[in-house]
């Protein structure tokens, strides 16, 4: 019963990342224009962190 709940818990945690990256808005990176390379910023995605941070957390529940 326990893995049950816990596996449905898992599959709810993932089909809200799924739905969480599909409505980050692609077009915008598109349309930014590039930083210089001596410009030292560092451009990021808020999909990246999200998926980072989501990775973080199933590690967390499987160790």
């Amino acid at each position: 019963m326990e893995a049950s709940m816990m596996l449905k818990l898992i599959t709810a945690v993932l089909v809200a990342i799924v739905a969480a990256s599909s409505l980050v808005e692609q077009a915008a990176a598109a349309d930014a224009p590039a930083p210089s390379p001596t410009s030292g910023s560092v451009t990021t995605s808020p999909a990246l962190v999200f998926s980072f941070l989501s990775a973080l957390l199933v590690g967390h529940l499987f160790c």
